[in-house]
């Protein structure tokens, strides 16, 4: 099986360059990696797939696999993925195995499905996207690991304990399916699929392809009030009073009296220009996976 492996360089875990080509190797994979990082791995993508390429293998976490599937999706190539980044949600939900040889082994298998990706302002995301206080956490979590070289996990548990100190809620005014209201929040949560909020399993995904955006509001809190909703979300207590789930969703869009918004996508941060005009893609992207 011939392909272009894409190895983020600055990602996860994921050694030298020959040790990733002998395990691909000998599983049966036949390619060169290349080590990229930043969009030189979206460009690598897309000339991969410029050129006839039948299959591209993304090597990183869950912010690599994102930026190759945008490169991919809607097109005839498929995406074989090499879980090697800190959480791996996508490769998690899809069932693909964590160990770096299993995951070669099941990507030579060839066996592929379609699965949905969403996309917010012509970005495609496989995870989901937030707006309020999550981006806020994550932009902190980059500036420690960067300044100091903490852990990602480390640095996520003291950004958001910092974060807590600014909270806030965000006025927006969303249109879900022509539906349109207005909310004050201080997080607007957009996921690829429906995620399951309450332990065991919180933050997973049954499906892949349902078809729907799943989209939740938190309603206005206090910090007190959003840790206790955070917490009674956990243990499958929520109230009508903690958040608003809206169902069989396609398309979203999310105006601001704000210039711009900070959002987060797979883990990642960006600002972009209100309105948000998210949207699901059904079975866009074809992935090797069980």
């Amino acid at each position: 099986m011939k392909a272009h492996i894409l190895i983020n360089r600055g990602g996860g875990s994921v050694g030298e360059a020959t040790a990733i080509e002998q395990v691909t190797s000998a599983a049966g994979i036949a390619g060169a990696v290349q080590l990229l990082d930043g969009e030189r791995l979206h460009d690598a993508a897309r000339k991969a797939v410029a050129d006839g390429a039948e299959l591209v293998v993304a090597g990183g976490g869950d912010g690599t696999i994102s930026c190759v599937a945008g490169a991919i999706a809607g097109t005839g190539t498929i995406l074989g993925i090499l879980p090697l980044g800190t959480l791996n949600h996508l490769a998690r939900d899809l069932g693909i195995p964590s160990a770096l040889e299993d995951a070669a082994k099941l990507i030579a298998s060839g066996k592929t499905r379609r699965i949905d990706v969403a996309e917010v302002n012509g970005r495609v995301f496989v995870n989901n996207s937030a707006i309020g206080i999550y981006p806020l956490m994550v932009n902190d979590r980059e500036s420690q690991q960067e300044r100091l070289g903490r852990p990602k996990r480390l640095a996520m548990a003291i950004a958001a304990a910092r974060t807590m100190l600014r909270f806030s809620s965000r006025r927006l005014t969303l249109t879900a399916n022509e539906r349109k209201a207005a909310v004050d929040t201080p997080l607007l949560f957009v996921g690829n699929n429906t995620y399951r909020l309450e332990m065991p399993g919180s933050g997973t995904r049954e499906r892949l392809d349902s078809g729907e955006l799943c989209v939740i509001v938190l309603r206005r809190k206090s910090r007190l009030g959003f840790l206790a909703t955070a917490i009674r979300s956990l243990i499958g207590r929520e109230r009508p009073i903690d958040i608003v789930q809206l169902d069989d969703v396609q398309t979203l869009r999310v105006d601001s009296a704000r210039p711009s918004l900070t959002i987060s996508l797979d883990g990642e941060t960006a600002t972009m220009k209100p309105p948000l005009k998210y949207r699901i893609r059904p079975g866009a992207l074809k992935v090797i996976a069980p």
